[in-house]
């Protein structure tokens, strides 16, 4: 049985339940490299087989996964395994093979982004949508950036994006997004050396030009926190039908 693993965005404590007892029976464990904190091994046993994937090809990890498939074997991924973690190759390889698995899923950046910086996604009347995407570069992407900034009333959250930020100003402004629209950069979220960069389109770049590693851009009106209407979640007069429900 291979069980991938999301491991979360950063902080040991931020893996699932299910996670951590994964990676507290394994025999071994095969992780993301940089991508996960040491501190994320530390749940597992001292007696535990522990290899980093950022040296190996596909076929090494599938020679790995091979060699130990018969083992109390994790696939430990950062963040969660549904997003940009390369693991439908991975599971159309153990198809092939006859091989068992199961995926436990993890926190993912955009939403220890988030939490580190204190805000929501989805503001009644700004945005109700939430576009977790790339920008495009060495990376194609099948929409480009101005097909995804045409949902003008969305909120954005681009990975894997810190070095073409300049490529999103530039789109933004030339699709008459206002100079002012907020543009915040959480850099490393949940790690204990995280860093929030608090912008707007005429500033931001000038504030991350030094990041070189992981970080989380979020784009929006929404970042503001500003309603412009009431939620009807909690107004008093639905409280009648909530108390129904």
């Amino acid at each position: 049985m291979i069980k991938f693993v999301g491991a979360g965005s950063g902080d040991p404590e931020l893996i699932t339940i299910k996670g951590q007892r994964a990676l507290q029976e394994a025999d071994v464990v095969l992780y993301t490299g940089s991508l996960i904190p040491k501190e994320v091994l530390d749940w597992c046993r001292e007696d535990c087989l522990i290899e980093n994937s950022a040296d190996m090809d596909y076929n090494d990890i599938f020679e790995f996964i091979k060699l130990y498939n018969h083992k109390k074997f994790v696939r430990l991924h950062t963040g969660d395994p549904s997003i940009y973690s390369t693991i439908a190759k991975q599971i159309d390889f153990l198809d092939k093979n006859n091989i068992e698995y199961q995926v436990i899923a993890g926190v993912t950046a955009a939403f220890a982004g988030a939490a580190s910086a204190g805000i929501e996604y989805t503001i009644t009347g700004v945005s109700q949508t939430l576009i977790i995407s790339r920008i495009e570069g060495r990376t194609a992407n099948p929409e480009s950036l101005r097909q995804l900034l045409s949902n003008r009333n969305s909120s954005f959250a681009f990975y894997l994006s810190i070095r073409l930020i300049k490529k999103l100003k530039e789109t933004a402004l030339d699709m008459d997004y206002p100079i002012e629209t907020p543009c915040w950069v959480v850099e490393k979220a949940s790690w204990k050396d995280e860093a929030i960069y608090r912008g707007t389109l005429e500033n931001i770049e000038v504030q991350v030009k030094d990041i070189k590693g992981i970080a989380l851009i979020m784009f929006g009106e929404f970042l503001n926190q500003n309603p412009t209407i009431d939620s009807h979640l909690y107004a008093k007069e639905y409280k009648n039908e909530r108390t129904n429900i």
